[in-house]
């Protein structure tokens, strides 16, 4: 594995990766492959669930010259392994090993065109379903939980499930793609009080993959670079002639932007201290007052307040939006903000995704602000993001130092005498 902007990608060569693949397909177990392009990393930055997503995928294939520019600053030669010649790879095992697929997404009858034309380079090859499933429109998943289209989805699923097949290929754009299939193979823990969260039964599924527009190219609808461009890195250049308006800000994050964000991360980050916020969400229960703290989803047993980066934000504005974003909810109101009350360096210990916070954010440490705020909604309200979480609890204030993880206790102590000083 080779960690770039705190994603893990894989270095294996094609050979190895498909032998792997075919051992998921005889396996007991639904996998899910993931294909990361320096889009997928700059989006990743700003979206901690797929960041989480990306990073828990059995395999993620370089996919994106830019990764491989990278590799090469990190000291490792990586060799792309484009999507969609994946895709034609794990279909030739199929067929070899008698295994059923489903093509799932794209636009109108792109699917049904894709099927037809990977029946005539794989004549055996089974073909349970093709079709569009779910536009882009009709649904929303936010932090694991259905904000749009939760019944369409169960009847897709029911209808996938019925013709059980082996592979589902998934062509739903990058990102919202990677969601439906981390979510229908392993439903988040963890559901809101009162609240239930069945798994989807996708009962036969061995694999799954994203692979974007992938369906257009094999329909023909798309026609692909010549193979001396794609050898050469240059397939980006065919699709920004074929699709100018389309692609031309995509490539522009992909050759511009990702560049000067590796760059940061891999050589300035290091020497710095990011700047953070921790959030004392406090609750008045009878003559007690309790604190929120949070469980790490690793390593288990680690108990903190929640907390994140500024991203350049006045102390209050990011020590609100880090409450909404780790506790779900919006039903406090601010009392106090401290600035540069500590400041520590980042241990080796996994953080989200089982990656190590250096990795992810590049820094060699944080130096902490402090933002109080007053719950003001019910125990019901609160929705602990499952990425980075794997529990909440209230805790009184004369428990809280020696309840939160070794390594947090310094500066929740330091926290706790700022608070008392106002209460």
């Amino acid at each position: 594995m080779l960690n770039i902007l705190g994603i893990n990608i894989s270095i294996s060569n094609k050979q190895e990766i498909l032998k792997k693949i075919s051992g998921f397909l005889d396996g007991d177990k639904s996998r899910y492959i993931v294909t990361p392009n320096p889009e997928f990393l700059l989006e990743a930055k700003k979206d901690e669930e797929f960041f989480y997503i990306l990073n828990k995928a059995d395999i993620a294939i370089p996919d994106g010259v830019g990764l491989i520019f990278a590799g090469l600053f990190r000291g490792k030669k990586i060799k792309r392994i484009s999507g969609i010649d994946l895709m034609y790879d794990i279909c030739a095992l199929a067929e070899k090993q008698n295994k059923s697929i489903f093509l799932l997404g794209g636009a109108g009858e792109v699917a049904h065109e894709a099927g037809k034309k990977l029946k005539i380079l794989y004549p055996s090859l089974q073909i349970v379903g093709a079709e569009s499933g779910l536009q882009a429109e009709e649904w929303q998943i936010e932090g694991g939980m259905w904000k749009k289209g939760e019944s369409a989805n169960k009847k897709l699923i029911a209808k996938i499930d019925k013709v059980k097949p082996d592979i589902i290929f998934v062509a739903f754009g990058q990102v919202k793609q990677e969601k439906w299939i981390h979510h229908a193979i392993t439903p988040p823990p963890t559901p809101p009080i009162g609240k239930e969260r069945g798994a989807m039964k996708l009962s036969s599924v061995k694999l799954m993959m994203g692979v974007g527009g992938s369906f257009d190219f094999i329909a023909g609808r798309i026609k692909r670079a010549p193979k001396i461009m794609r050898a050469l890195g240059l397939e980006w250049a065919w699709r920004l002639l074929q699709e100018p308006f389309k692609r031309l800000p995509r490539i522009f994050k992909a050759v511009v932007v990702f560049p000067l964000v590796f760059f940061r991360w891999r050589f300035i980050n290091p020497w710095l201290y990011r700047s953070n916020v921790a959030c004392l969400l406090y609750k008045r229960e009878n003559d007690n007052i309790k604190v929120l703290i949070a469980e790490r989803r690793s390593p288990i047993g680690h108990w903190q307040l929640p907390q994140g980066g500024t991203d350049g934000e006045k102390l209050e504005i990011a020590g609100s939006r880090e409450l909404r974003e780790e506790v779900g909810t919006d039903k406090f109101k601010t009392v106090k903000v401290f600035k540069n009350l500590h400041k520590y360096r980042f241990g080796n210990e996994a953080s989200r995704g089982g990656v190590r916070s250096q990795q992810i954010l590049g820094y060699k440490g944080q130096k902490q602000g402090l933002f109080i705020a007053e719950f003001t909604g019910k125990d019901e309200d609160i929705t602990i993001n499952y990425w980075d979480h794997r529990d909440w609890k209230w805790i009184e204030t004369k428990d809280l130092v020696k309840t939160v993880d070794m390594y947090r206790k310094e500066a929740t102590k330091i926290f706790l005498d700022k608070f008392k000083e106002i209460i």
